[in-house]
């Protein structure tokens, strides 16, 4: 029995609404589109032309590692924050991985959420500073209930969380389905893990949530991940798009365990997209992992709107014409 006089809060009082009611932010019409092989061949000969100097050759040498990687079947791991969805770039990173350029994925709850609900109905992103004052933030009721569930089903078969929402929606089907990458992978077979903070995430507010079924499963996440981390030895490509703290955190307990156990982990690459360079991506991505003489890390700096669809113009471009 707890010892403390102060009781945790019951959420089962909690008002929720229907996410179809919500007003938001992203929408599926503003989604990049991937582009066709010879217009990616017209955009590489254009980034073919800048400066062969500093962040422009850095653009150059990440795409060549990771044409490098596919050549040689070596993993090409992409971490992706939630910003990185509402920036509409999924359709990009769907392409990416049926072009091959995409071996897994790790993310966040936030990349999880945010992906789920474009799935469901075209549209995330609330409008925080409008509801928080009225404690709607988050309440999105299907959000809540059915990713929850999604996580504790899958859990109970031994399914991480990536590859539990994958399930659910590949069962289901909804509207936009396609546009989601987790839907995507999941029918591709290609591994997504899911590395959530209990507490910082909508749906640990809803009183479907359930903390050891989110935390089995996210830890089976974890362990999966660091063994799609052991892949990258040896020409493999490690990305961190827009997460500034829990990617690369848990990047660098994986390279740590995967070194740990005595397996081999060298000559690879790694890279950091984001619109700042904090610490913790320069620290634990771009520099830490790959030191004394394990490899090469990049720093690229810009919006994600911009610098991934440049990446992926150059991997697409690269491809020889049938």
């Amino acid at each position: 029995m707890s010892i403390y006089h102060r009781q945790p809060v019951d959420l089962s009082g909690l008002r929720t609404y229907p996410l179809a009611s919500r007003p938001s932010k992203v929408t599926v019409r503003d989604f990049a589109r991937p582009l066709a092989e010879e217009d990616a061949r017209q955009m590489r000969r254009w980034l073919d032309s800048l400066p062969h100097l500093l962040a422009a050759d850095s653009l150059r040498a990440v795409a060549a590692s990771i044409e490098a990687a596919r050549s040689r079947n070596r993993a090409i791991l992409w971490g992706i924050g939630g910003h990185v969805v509402k920036t509409g770039l999924a359709p990009l990173l769907i392409d990416l991985m049926g072009r091959g350029y995409v071996t897994a994925i790790a993310t966040n709850g936030s990349g999880i959420i945010h992906d789920f609900e474009i799935a469901l109905c075209g549209w995330t992103s609330e409008d925080v500073d409008s509801v928080l004052g009225t404690g709607d933030f988050g309440m999105a009721d299907e959000t809540g209930r059915w990713l929850n569930e999604a996580i504790a089903q899958g859990g109970a078969n031994d399914c991480g969380v990536g590859e539990s929402v994958g399930r659910w929606l590949a069962e289901r089907e909804p509207p936009f389905a396609a546009m989601s990458f987790l839907h995507e992978a999941y029918r591709l077979r290609i591994p997504v893990t899911a590395h959530l903070t209990i507490g910082a995430d909508i749906i640990h507010l809803h009183p479907q949530a359930d903390g050891a079924a989110l935390g089995a499963a996210t830890h089976r996440d974890f362990r999966l991940f660091t063994a799609l981390v052991r892949d990258l030895d040896d020409g493999g490509v490690y990305l961190n798009l827009g997460s500034a703290v829990t990617l690369p955190e848990i990047f660098l307990k994986a390279v740590t365990v995967v070194r740990n156990l005595g397996h081999s982990l060298q000559n690879f690459t790694t890279a950091n997209f984001d619109f700042l360079q904090h610490y913790r991506p320069l620290t634990n991505v771009v520099r830490r992992p790959v030191a004394h003489g394990a490899g090469q890390g990049y720093s690229l700096t810009g919006h994600h709107e911009i610098l991934i669809p440049l990446l992926a113009a150059l991997l697409v471009g690269a491809e020889p014409q049938a």
